[in-house]
Parts: C-alpha cells; structure tokens; sequence
C-alpha cells in the first residue's frame, strides 16, 4: 500500500547552487517517501488525502553534515585555543576511551542524537570512537531516532595513548563486526574510518582497504587538515608522494564513495586525484578556525568542479548545529576575498546547498525537493514580523544567521516525521 504525504506550506530549496527555487503556498507530495512533485492546485487524484497545511511557515531540505565526532560531543568549546595535535591529546583521547563503558556510551550518544535531530541535521557521516561496544551502541541510537548516517568505528593502532589505540587486529576484527551486523540496515549503515593516518600503520590501512573493497563500503576520514599533521605524515610514510597517495595507495580514496574532511593544503597531484577519484571534501569552517588549521579555500575548488559539502566538526567544531556552518563558511570566504579578491564571497544559495544536496549527494538523491528525491525536511516557523514583510530568501538567510532549534516545528525523513 502506497504511504501518500502531502504538506502544504512555502517551500524553498536549491537544485543548483547559484539560486534558490521558491513556490510560495504550494503542495508538495510524497509517496512511501520519495517526492511526486510539487503543485500550486493539488492534482485531482489527491483531492480526499490528507494535507499537512503549514500556512506562513516555509518548508527546507533537512540538513546534511558530512562530518562529525559523536564522542566529542562533551567537550564541545573546551580547549579551543589549543592547535589541533595539541586539542587531540589534553582534551579528545581521555574523553574517547570512556566509551569503552556501555553506560557511559549509551547516555551520552543518546544526548548527543537528541540534539543533532533537534538542530535540523537528519543526514550525517559520524566517527564514533575505537571502542566496538560504544560504537554499537550509537548505532542503535541512531537507528531508534530514525534518521540516516554513515557510522564508523574509529581505527588507530599506534601514536596515540595507549588506553585508546588497539592492535591493529583488534581493529580490524570490531570494524568486520559491525560492517557484518548493519550493512543491510536502511538508513544507519557503517563506513571505514581510519582516524587518520598518522594514527594508522600501513597493515591497518591496507586492511581496512581490502574491507572496503569486500563489503564495498564507503570511507570516511581526515586529509591535510594542518601544517604540523601534513609534516608528520610525510616522516611516518616516506615512501608515499604526499597525504592523499597514503590513502589512495591502500584502496581508501575513491576506490568505494570517499569523504575526507578537510583538504586545507592540498596541492596539484592531490587535487588532481580528488576529481578523477571523485572524493568528497568536507569544509569544516569552525574547526579549522578553532584549532587554528586554516581555512579552505573553498571558492578555488568550487571553481574546480569539487565535490563539497559541509561538516560541524563537533568537538573541534563548537557547534553542532549545520546552519551555523553555513554562515560561518560564507564569513570565512569573505576574509579569504579580502586577501584574493578573485576569490567571490560564497552567496548564501550556495552555502544553503552546501549543507543540503551537496552533501546529501553522498547519501544519494536527497537534499533537494526535486522528483525523485526522498523527502527529507524541515518546516520552519520564523517570527510574524519577519514572515509578514519579507520574501522567502531572506526569511531562510535570517534563519540560517539567527535561527535554532526553537524554529523548527517539524523534521521528516523519508516522508515520516520524527
């Protein structure tokens, strides 16, 4: 039987990152969650279904953050003038290995879902921790919430802490388990996470490659997020031409779908394997401010024809709410404008895309209310006063800017509200 959803209401969203598709008072329908289309008059075959009418309010793609540390959520805003080796070892390692105790895990990934769903985000690529039971657990978390995400279990077997790191068997054996327990899952399905590199022998990566090629499962980690990061990894991998051929020689960049955050200082032959692999970068603007990595230069890749899409970044970003980097990507390519006036500041359609279709490209068609799509959204009710005098652009820019979860009256994935 046929699930129909129709919602009635103002409906903006972008199917190319340059303008916004606005249908003030329209109906958009869904059928077992895949949208039909979009109708000023709801077509006559529907006329006794059920509509959901919003009335002023306006209707967005739920948000699509491509990267995030579930188990940093804690420590969200602490330590946030240390640099990002430093940040790692007197704040991250000794919060991650409380994960190894279930209780621990399930409370506060439980939190930790609670408000990624309550800020809008209902698509995520997320890094758990090393522990195998702590990151079952937030696979179940999120499960229970209904919302889509790629999980990995985070894979480091030397240079770090010893209470966090495993040996690399032990690692690969708790990634198998989960890729063998949720590769069938619908919307919460694993991914290969090797923190990154410099936290990974070659054995464990060449491993995790093989796993990735077997199960054909994506990959998700870190790439040229920081001068001192770059540095090392050029001393632990000599025999590799720069950061992303560490990756790329071991089958985990672009051999099964491949998002890396970061990509700060990639040069020629690095970008030139990020287009022909066609990897995912993720710009992640306040971290890359927190922990004083830099700042990507976004236009210049936009201009390539990259992939993007955007991440929270929490805990190195201190937010985990998507809309917020939006505007921080947008203020971060004004201050790169100053410095490179060829560089245009990012528009505020294209930042909105960025954190829908652009990275909702990774999960397949959503991000967009396009046909075809799956109907994965927000209703948004702002303020009469803004809502009474403004057209749509600027009552979803003030949002972005100013708005949070107090704003958001209803989310949906696939059609059912949750």
């Amino acid at each position: 039987m046929e699930k129909i959803l129709i919602v009635k209401g103002n409906i903006i969203f972008t199917k190319v990152s340059n303008r916004f598709e606005c249908y003030e008072d329209h109906y958009i329908i869904s059928i077992n969650g895949i949208i039909e289309g979009i109708y000023k008059v709801l077509p006559q075959k529907y006329e006794n279904c059920t509509v959901k009418d919003y009335g002023e309010r306006f209707i967005i793609p739920g948000f699509v953050d491509l990267h995030l540390h579930a188990a940093q959520f804690l420590q969200c805003g602490m330590g946030m003038t240390k640099k990002l080796l430093d940040w790692l070892n007197d704040y991250t390692f000794d919060l991650e290995k409380q994960f190894q105790d279930v209780s621990f895990a399930k409370e506060v990934y439980k939190r930790f879902a609670d408000q990624l769903v309550a800020k809008g985000t209902l698509r995520a690529c997320i890094f758990g921790s090393t522990s195998t039971k702590g990151t079952e657990i937030l696979f179940e978390v999120l499960k229970e919430k209904g919302i889509g995400a790629y999980v990995g279990k985070v894979n480091m077997d030397r240079n770090a802490p010893d209470f966090i790191i495993e040996t690399t068997e032990e690692s690969i054996k708790g990634t198998k388990y989960l890729i063998e327990k949720y590769k069938d899952e619908k919307r919460v399905r694993p991914i290969i996470t090797p923190r990154f590199a410099p936290t990974s022998t070659e054995d464990l990566l060449q491993r995790l490659g093989e796993l990735a090629e077997k199960y054909n499962i994506p990959v998700q980690s870190h790439v040229s997020e920081n001068i001192d990061e770059i540095n090392w990894v050029g001393a632990l991998f000599p025999d590799s031409k720069n950061y992303v051929d560490v990756y790329d020689k071991h089958g985990l960049f672009g051999q099964t779908p491949t998002v890396m955050a970061h990509g700060i200082y990639l040069d020629k032959d690095e970008l030139n394997r990020v287009k022909r692999n066609k990897v995912t970068l993720t710009h992640c603007p306040d971290s890359n401010v927190n922990v004083r990595s830099g700042i990507m230069p976004l236009r210049k890749y936009l201009n390539m024809g990259l992939q993007i899409g955007l991440g929270s970044d929490i805990a190195g970003g201190h937010k985990i709410a998507l809309n917020e980097a939006m505007v921080r990507a947008i203020q971060l390519s004004k201050l790169v404008n100053m410095r490179k006036p060829e560089y245009e500041i990012l528009s505020a359609s294209e930042a909105f895309y960025l954190g829908t279709k652009g990275g909702g490209s990774f999960f397949g068609k959503t991000g967009s209310f396009e046909k075809g799509y799956l109907f994965d959204a927000l209703v948004i009710e702002d303020d009469e006063w803004i809502a009474n005098r403004y057209g749509l652009e600027d009552r979803l820019e003030s949002f972005l800017y100013i708005g949070d979860d107090r704003n958001i009256c209803a989310r949906y994935v696939e059609g059912c509200e949750i």
